[in-house]
């Protein structure tokens, strides 16, 4: 078993520490043909996952009018158990316009991931590590820049049309099976490409790079989902 280097606590792959396991029980969306979760996984679920949580909600309720079964959540491999999101990160998610009130970390368990229809992670471990969980994670699971750049190759015509009741979440699942279907073939031209970096303990100009970052890797992906460009402002 790894252990990480710095506590010597079990760990994951790269020193991270390994998720807790939890009792599971039917959650609200599963085996519901009507909803699709989409999970954000990083470390300690103070800084990356919730902003992109929240700037997820953000997107979805602009360009749909509201989540459309689409439900988001986040959680962190190490995650900081009922603690609120860093300052810095809430600054940011108002300096882009979204909610950062009401956040509450949580460590990853999993029924997070049995219960995820798409899991996008912070970096190429905490995605091995979700993946190390089990659960047939594999296919349902990237680092959100990974998911980008396969999004970005999807023929948007080859996706069910997202404007019949329900049909987002049709579109949804569809996005994930062509993602999964294109790994392998367009790879990252370089690790650090599919990273987002752990802001943690930044000044805020940090953390306004990786809220920025953040956005745009989510914008090719929500248009794919919800078949809407951002509106321009």
């Amino acid at each position: 078993m790894a252990v990480h280097r710095e506590t010597g606590r079990p760990g994951g792959p790269a020193g991270l520490p390994a998720p807790r396991p939890g009792p599971w029980s039917p959650p609200d969306g599963a085996g519901d043909p009507g909803v699709f979760r989409i999970l954000h996984v990083s470390t300690g679920n103070v800084c990356r996952s919730p902003i992109t949580e929240r700037l997820t909600r953000h997107a979805l309720t602009h360009r749909l009018g509201g989540t459309r079964g689409i439900l988001v959540e986040s959680a962190g491999t190490w995650g900081h158990e009922g603690a609120p999101m860093e300052a810095h990160a809430a600054t940011v998610l108002t300096d882009l316009g979204a909610d950062p009130t009401g956040f509450t970390g949580r460590e990853l368990l999993d029924e997070h991931v049995i219960r995820a229809d798409l899991v996008l992670t912070a970096t190429r471990d905490h995605r091995a590590q979700v993946i190390s969980m089990g659960h047939s994670a594999g296919l349902r699971t990237f680092t959100l820049k990974e998911f980008t750049r396969l999004v970005r190759a999807i023929d948007p015509a080859t996706l069910p049309d997202p404007e019949p009741e329900g049909a987002v979440v049709d579109r949804a699942r569809a996005l994930v099976r062509a993602a999964a279907a294109l790994r392998g073939w367009l790879l990252a031209p370089s690790v650090e490409a599919d990273e987002v970096h752990d802001p943690y303990g930044a000044p805020i100009t940090f953390f306004r790079s990786v809220g920025e970052e953040i956005q745009q890797a989510l914008d090719p992906v929500l248009t794919a989902l919800t078949g809407i460009p951002a509106p321009r402002p």
